[in-house]
């Protein structure tokens, strides 16, 4: 009667798989136990043979509560937020006690449920039992493969090997899909990354704004006044601090592995770059600040894993699709509220990195068509902007007082005023900076009283600006106003009693000693 029992088992199993697209979970020769799941739509229909059965009830009690906690612990395997089990018992005998009320639907109260229907296709009740399953999962089960005589033993090995290697063609095409290439550039971008933060660190040091400027960061005034848009690539390949690199690098090393060997070497360098630059626009478009690092490119590694994800769902959600999504969560979230990301670059690098990713589309998959459409979208978008960018960074009060720091390094006097006057008129509140800044102009102009009324103003509006008090100080006692000037080089002496020029005009026009 044994192999009866296997038969049967394997028989059913076969049926569901053959005829109805289940996929093989599990298959254990020495239990005969069979795990079978098919998901459609948000739920998942699990269904758990045994080949063997329970003399008493509360044994077979126990194992059902097994098979719940097995459920659980698979929700990760399992792909629907719904999980229905049909679990099967196919043994010559059923407990010797009363189990019938085992056969009413179980459920475990959780936030996604998880059902379980029992089924006990003993001898006495095989057909009985064997048609509550096939009413409650819609499925007919044929039992009987033809009127001739059957070699059971053979038709069993055939059942086995067809059901195992469905298991292993699964096993294999999982492989495949994360071995198409290997990490060639990932390696290369982390060794010229790790050379140009040394390379930066002997030329001045990462944490400072000139030598990354130098050395090709994203500097929104040289991009718009010279043309200087390779910035938006070069800045992918520096960082601001080594804390800032480390992340990074790990970053890249994770993911840059991981898409590099499921879309190859090419298919990744086209999705980085494109990436990288799709980030840096964003962020040129979106923050006036200067900006290095790959972070834009991280972000479309992390688009291309989504991609990768809507077409391969099974795969994704079963090796690393939750742990994606909630990393991109919470980079975002943090980003939110964290002043000094970039969350333009991230953003900007996801969307521009999922886009590229339907550019080169993956491995063995070819849509002309949407590749297309991927390519139209991705120039429209990087067109728009850059048209963004350009308006928003000369409505911006940032990016003005960049751009006058950079005419005062070049004593444009001029210059300075004009761009000044343009940065009053647009948003923000550094309205005491460029005040400042355009009176320094007006005093290398020679026009005193322009640069008084500026620093006036400029005090008014931050009342904690001591070089503003200082400058005001030296221009009142210039044109004799030196009860004016005490008070200036006061207040400037209050809010910095350190430093040395403050000191010296304090003890000249007041006549006391600062200490």
């Amino acid at each position: 009667m044994y192999i009866d029992n296997q038969y049967n088992i394997y028989q059913i199993a076969y049926h569901y798989v053959k005829t109805y697209q289940y996929d093989v979970l599990f298959v254990s020769d020495q239990e005969d136990e069979i795990w079978l799941e098919k998901k459609e739509g948000k739920k998942s229909t699990v269904i758990r043979f045994l080949g063997r059965g329970f003399d008493w009830k509360n044994y077979l009690k126990k194992d059902i509560a097994v098979v719940f906690q097995k459920v659980k612990a698979m929700k990760r395997l399992l792909r629907g937020k719904v999980i229905q089990i049909y679990n099967v018992y196919i043994s010559e005998h059923e407990p010797v006690d009363d189990w019938e009320m085992l056969k009413k639907p179980m459920q475990l109260n959780e936030k996604h449920p998880i059902s379980m229907n029992v089924y006990y296709l003993s001898d006495e009740q095989f057909v009985e039992e064997k048609i509550r399953l096939e009413k409650d999962t819609d499925i007919t089960i044929n039992t009987a493969d033809s009127q001739e005589p059957i070699d059971k033993e053979s038709q069993l090995h055939n059942y086995k090997k067809y059901l195992k290697k469905n298991v292993l063609d699964q096993k294999e095409q999982t492989q495949a899909v994360f071995s198409f290439g290997k990490p060639l550039f990932t390696y290369l971008i982390l060794a010229i990354c790790i050379g140009m933060f040394v390379l930066v660190e002997l030329n001045g040091g990462s944490s400072s704004m000139q030598p990354l400027i130098d050395f090709g960061a994203k500097y929104n005034p040289a991009i718009i006044e010279q043309g200087e848009w390779w910035r938006i690539i070069s800045s992918m390949f520096l960082h601001i601090g080594f804390l800032h690199l480390l992340m990074n690098m790990l970053a890249v090393y994770y993911l840059g592995t991981l898409v590099e060997r499921i879309y190859g070497s090419f298919r990744f360098l086209c999705i980085y770059f494109l990436a990288g630059i799709g980030g840096g626009i964003a962020s040129f478009s979106f923050s006036p600040s200067i900006a290095a690092g790959a972070s834009g490119a991280l972000f479309g590694l992390f688009g291309a894993l989504l991609f990768f994800g809507l077409h391969n769902r099974k795969i994704f959600f079963q090796t690393m699709g939750t742990n994606v999504l909630v990393l991109i969560g919470i980079n975002i979230v943090f980003g939110l509220f964290v002043p000094q990301i970039d969350n333009g670059a991230h953003l900007g690098g996801l969307v521009a990195g999922f886009i590229a990713s339907g550019i080169v589309h993956l491995p063995k998959r070819k849509e002309t068509f949407k590749q297309m459409i991927a390519i139209v979208l991705y120039c429209i978008i990087a067109y728009g902007l850059i048209q963004f960018g350009y308006y928003n960074n000369m409505n911006n009060q940032v990016y003005h007082v960049m751009q006058i720091e950079e005419l005062l390094k070049q004593e444009k006097y001029e210059a300075i005023i004009s761009q000044a006057n343009q940065a009053l008129e647009s948003e923000g509140n550094l309205e005491a900076a460029i005040l400042f800044h355009r009176s320094y102009a007006y005093i290398e102009l020679n026009q005193d009283q322009k640069a008084i009324e500026d620093l006036e103003r400029s005090i008014e509006i931050d009342h904690s600006f001591p070089e503003a008090y200082y400058n005001l100080a030296i221009l009142y006692k210039n044109n004799g106003k030196v009860e004016k000037a005490k008070s200036a080089i006061e207040s400037a002496y209050q809010l910095n009693p350190d430093n040395d020029d403050f000191i010296r005009l304090y003890e000249q026009l007041t006549g006391k000693s600062a200490n």
